[in-house]
């Protein structure tokens, strides 16, 4: 029985490179580019429950893309670190896409990496338009 040698707990690494609009289940291993806080939502003082947003500019030695992290995850997100980020989707904002986890996935602080981030392939740049297919 082959299927008996799978370990559930090794999931497949995905590059950046290879996203792609409606991708959504993969594991990625990032550095950390630079992190900016776009939305700390709430009054200034206000309750505990309030949300926070940052942009980040994540990637790997195929590409960067923009990861957004919300509430707990801005913490883990330090500029110059290496996380995993497992069980990961593509969300489309204003045409381009943007790398998430939301609450089925998660965020771990990696050991750093021996890559270099390649810088000049920003996959958040480029723009989709939506095709709507009549059937």
């Amino acid at each position: 029985m082959a299927d008996s040698k799978q370990a559930p707990s090794k999931p497949t690494f995905t590059k950046v490179m290879q996203l792609r609009p409606m991708t959504s289940g993969v594991t990625l291993t990032v550095k950390v580019v630079n992190t900016k806080i776009v939305c700390p939502k709430g009054r200034a003082g206000g309750p505990r429950g309030q949300m926070r947003i940052a942009d980040c500019l994540v990637g790997d030695e195929t590409a960067m893309i923009i990861f957004t992290a919300r509430n707990d995850q801005v913490d883990l997100m330090k500029e110059g670190s290496t996380v995993t980020l497992r069980n990961a989707k593509i969300d489309m904002f204003k045409g381009s896409m943007r790398l998430a986890v939301d609450k089925s996935g998660r965020i771990e602080v990696a050991e750093p990496a021996n890559f270099t981030v390649m810088e000049n392939n920003n996959l958040s740049l480029i723009e989709f338009d939506r095709v709507d297919v009549v059937i």
